[in-house]
């Protein structure tokens, strides 16, 4: 076959150098018969010549000027159709296109040649120069043709953009759960509109992007104003206080009255205490036995000291949390729980040892987790002791301060959000500048308002946090997988993975990303751009390959499966772009669950609205006296339970021997 198709070509290439041939032929007879007197002159006629000439004349080859150079013309082109160069990329059709005109214009044009009055031969020459340039222009040009390539790969999209869209979901699929948010993506060449419809959002929304990519504007501000207006109750983790707050405040204000049962707004907000209400996170009638007092320790702990949360286990993580949980779990039972609260939790954690251990002992149920305590400070082991309690006095003791005194110790609400005969909407405000000491105390409330809402029967709620990893909730992974069927929907706010791993450790951190079902991904770079780039899977792309040798060009096509998102498209999203992957449910299927697209955000609607906003409305009017002095009835208030407490073991011949005394 090779021997075949290697002949065939031979004879082609034969075929066409005498088509070639004929052409010039035909243009040398035409410049013997109109240049015959300059021929003659120089000799170049014979008898035999003239006969032929006689012979082609009675063909009709010249009854016109132009025919004979037409036809001429004509067999060079034949000639040229199936002409082979060497192929170049760097050649292109303006300029051969440039030969071939000009070829024409001289080719054509040089009968005016003839119109010069000079010596015949001289008149012939010209005639014959100016005629073979053109044709030699005519041929060059041809031949650069034959030297392009013809079938260029598409050097337009120089980074794949066309090549890697792929087709998104264009319906709008709505339920009395949904967060809808319209887009607009490219497919191919073409711009089109599309949603965005996290259908379900009780599997879990996971909202990621660095610093200015949008994840506020475009995202987190839509979810809690499209839940409010949809009757969900609501608690919003503010990290940069009064940003979200102001929105779900505002459309509360709007929208309450859809509720079947109105549900009161509420603020957490320690810089300014005029506009917080007061909460009490160990409020005792929610701490049915000791392990939540357990779970509220370690929270607390956690939240002060971020190191601890990857060594939970060690002997000096967990000691000072049974410290701290013997403490709680005291004014829990202590007169009913009157002084079960955080600030006396605190206080009563840095008195000596000798009345602290006393009280402590006289708890039977916190016995167990006091004794390796009591047994150390008898037996003078200080050193061991003071690893075990100081660890959870010091941190403690960074949460003295009178404003949080004031809103731990005061009850205005309790965190069962979610309760259908009493529903709240609650919003927390962290400050960027006191990370350390508000993001422990709101983890304590997180934790213990996660506990409460994540039961059966309860209204649906939402729970939105901002800036995620700034918390410590402990056993994140295990609400996500199991509020589903609570109708408690969750949405996460982090700017990468390696925040979350650095601050929740490694194992907790990819459970979390890994059990989330709907993610939307702003700007991310490194590992995290990698991750989402392999669950958002591959698309089958077009692929082209360009081989040049000295005869041919071989240009194949091919079809492969690539990233449907490559990593270094995901680190250069522009602000309000977006990818990620929606989940779906039983009774509304979504095949098209991948997207990569702008979500459209009506700015101009969005700031008149922003500049309709109220403030949040002033709770109480309040000043340092009154602050200061809930602040030192709260220290009072601890002493008087140690003295009324060691005055009653005392006065106790059965109880007196609970008595600490080191000798």
């Amino acid at each position: 076959m090779t021997m075949q198709t290697g002949e065939n070509e031979q004879a082609m290439r034969k075929i066409l150098d005498m088509t070639r041939l004929i052409s010039i032929l035909i243009l040398v007879i035409h410049f013997y018969y109109y240049c015959y007197t300059a021929f003659q002159e120089w000799g170049l006629s014979s008898v035999l010549s003239d006969r032929l000439l006689g012979n082609i004349y009675r063909t009709g080859l010249f009854g016109n000027f132009h025919k004979s150079k037409l036809i001429a013309l004509v067999f060079l082109f034949i000639s040229l159709l199936g002409a082979r160069g060497r192929k170049n990329e760097k050649l292109n059709h303006k300029t051969a296109f440039a030969y071939i005109i000009t070829g024409l214009l001289i080719y054509f044009t040089s009968y005016l040649a003839l119109l010069v009055k000079i010596k015949t031969m001289e008149l012939a020459m010209m005639y014959i120069g100016i005629t073979s340039i053109g044709f030699l222009l005519v041929l060059s040009g041809g031949t650069l043709l034959s030297r392009i390539i013809s079938n260029k790969l598409n050097n337009k999209d120089i980074f794949n953009k066309e090549n890697e869209t792929f087709p998104q979901e264009e319906r709008l699929l709505e339920n009395e759960y949904s967060i809808n948010l319209p887009a607009r993506y490219q497919l191919k060449d073409k711009m089109r509109n599309s949603w965005i419809n996290i259908i379900n959002p009780f599997r879990g929304v996971l909202v990621l992007g660095t610093p200015g990519s949008g994840k506020s504007y475009f995202v987190i501000r839509h979810i809690i104003t499209q839940h409010i207006r949809k009757g969900f109750t609501m608690f919003v983790y503010d990290f940069k206080f009064d940003d979200l707050s102001k929105i779900a405040y505002n459309t509360w204000l709007k929208n309450k009255h859809k509720y079947p049962t109105p549900p009161v707004f509420y603020v957490i907000n320690f810089d300014d205490l005029t506009r917080s209400h007061r909460c009490n996170p160990l409020e005792p009638s929610a701490m049915t036995d000791i392990t939540d007092a357990a779970e509220s320790a370690r929270t607390i702990l956690m939240g002060l000291n971020r190191e601890w949360i990857k060594r939970q286990g060690d002997f000096f993580v967990e000691s000072p949390i049974n410290f701290l949980t013997a403490v709680i779990w005291y004014l829990k039972k202590y007169n009913d729980g009157e002084f079960c609260t955080l600030p006396h939790v605190i206080e009563l954690m840095q008195v000596d040892y000798d009345n602290l251990f006393t009280l402590l002992r006289a708890e039977k149920k916190i016995e167990v987790l006091i004794n390796p305590f009591v047994n150390a400070y008898l037996n003078d082991v200080m050193e061991q002791l003071e690893g075990q309690i100081a660890a959870a006095k010091v941190a403690m003791a960074r949460l003295s301060s009178p404003q949080l005194y004031y809103v731990l110790s005061g009850n205005d609400f309790t965190l069962d959000i979610n309760n259908p005969d009493d529903p709240k909407i609650v919003c927390m405000g962290n400050n960027p500048q006191k990370i350390q000491i508000y993001g422990a105390v709101l983890s304590l409330y997180v934790t213990r308002l996660v506990k409460l809402v994540n039961k059966k029967g309860k209204q649906k709620s939402s729970l939105i946090f901002d800036e995620f990893p700034t918390i410590y909730l402990n056993n994140m992974d295990s609400l996500i997988a199991t509020a589903r069927s609570n109708k408690v929907a969750t949405c996460l706010g982090i700017q990468d993975f390696s925040q979350l791993r650095k601050d929740y450790g490694r194992e907790q951190a990819d459970v979390i990303m890994n059990i989330t079902g709907n993610i939307v991904s702003g700007q991310v770079t490194g590992d995290t751009a990698k991750q989402l780039s392999e669950r958002f899977g591959k698309i089958m792309q077009d692929r082209e390959s360009l081989s040049i040798n000295a005869s041919d060009t071989s240009i194949g096509r091919s079809k492969q499966l690539e990233s449907a998102v490559p990593p270094s498209k995901i680190s250069g999203l522009s602000s309000g772009e977006f990818v990620g992957m929606v989940a779906d449910d039983p009774d509304c299927k979504i095949e098209l669950k991948t997207f990569h697209c702008e979500i459209l955000n009506d700015h101009a609607a969005l700031k008149k609205e922003q500049e309709a906003y109220k403030d949040i409305q002033v709770i109480r009017k309040l000043d340092n006296a009154m602050v200061q002095c809930d602040y030192l009835q709260i220290k009072q208030d601890v002493q008087d339970i140690i003295h009324s407490e060691m005055e009653r073991l005392l006065n106790d011949p059965g109880l007196s021997h609970l008595v600490v005394r080191k000798v």
